[in-house]
């Protein structure tokens, strides 16, 4: 397997390798694993894999999940199909910074995303180096978030745009989680800059060491919310990748940020992603 690096804070290609491989051949495996927490996303061409193969190397980091809004695969639970058309003019939003389901207690680990169909020009993805992103913060306003929470919503989010019983029901499903706005990574150590574009507020802002008058409550905690969410914006920290048939991105979802680029209609992109359980960030 070669590993060449695509940009100097994020991201690797990997050739001469196959993940169909990786299903059974732990050195392979423990390979592929050391190099995604090095560079946190890496990318593959001309993986012809099955779902059952797709599904059974994802496997491999940990325990596969549904998403409630977006459809899955009927025969492999957990393999969630993101599929665009020209027929759904209404259902084509994807650009916005994000982790995968922040909105959950437990966030996923990461995700195994292999395009089935793309169109022939746009439809790339962008990934952000959210520890790079915290790393180069001001160092008082790393003081200033050291003990910051922040809720995330899928309510607001996925929720949004249905009717208020079934945004209330997916609401009591699926309750407001609440996070470190600075979260530690579980095997590397490293400090990561935490909030997306499902975060609403900060749940501890509000205190006299903080706030004097309204103002430095509103707006004050909402600029600063922007502030930290539009790190991720910053093009030293990003890879952009652009898909083919058959091409695979696997990325750490708890040091990564995603942003689909919605560049290309009227075509089909179509996608399958096997999002990874994790854990609760602390």
């Amino acid at each position: 397997m070669r590993i060449e690096q695509l940009t100097y804070s994020i991201g690797a290609e990997l050739t001469d390798v196959k993940l169909a491989d990786a299903v059974h051949d732990d050195g392979l495996f423990a390979g592929i694993r050391e190099a995604l927490l090095k560079h946190r996303v890496l990318f593959l061409r001309d993986q012809d894999i099955t779902r059952e193969q797709h599904v059974a190397f994802a496997r491999r980091f940990g325990e596969l999940e549904d998403h409630p809004v977006a459809g899955s695969d009927p025969e492999h639970p957990g393999l969630v199909r993101i599929y665009k058309t020209p027929e759904q003019p209404n259902d084509r939003y994807e650009n916005a910074w994000h982790a995968d389901a922040t909105w959950r207690e437990a966030p996923q680990f990461g995700a195994v995303l292999r395009c089935v169909e793309c169109p022939p020009v746009g439809g790339d993805t962008m990934w952000a180096n959210m520890v790079l992103a915290y790393e180069n913060l001001p160092e008082h306003v790393k003081t200033q978030i050291a003990d910051l929470r922040g809720r995330h919503s899928i309510e607001a989010s996925f929720g949004a745009a249905m009717p208020i019983e079934k945004r209330l029901a997916l609401k009591a499903q699926f309750p407001d989680a609440e996070h470190p706005v600075v979260r530690t990574h579980p095997e590397t150590g490293e400090k990561v800059l935490f909030v997306n574009a499902f975060t609403t507020h900060f749940t501890n802002y509000h205190t006299p060491a903080r706030v004097r008058f309204g103002q430095d409550a509103n707006p004050g905690a909402g600029e600063l919310l922007r502030y930290l969410i539009s790190q991720a914006y910053i093009p030293e920290y990003q890879v952009r990748w652009r898909w083919k048939k058959n091409s695979i991105a696997i990325w750490d979802n708890r040091s990564t940020q995603h942003y689909a680029v919605m560049d290309y209609p009227p075509c089909h992109r179509k996608m399958e992603r096997a999002g990874i359980i994790g854990d609760k960030p602390y």
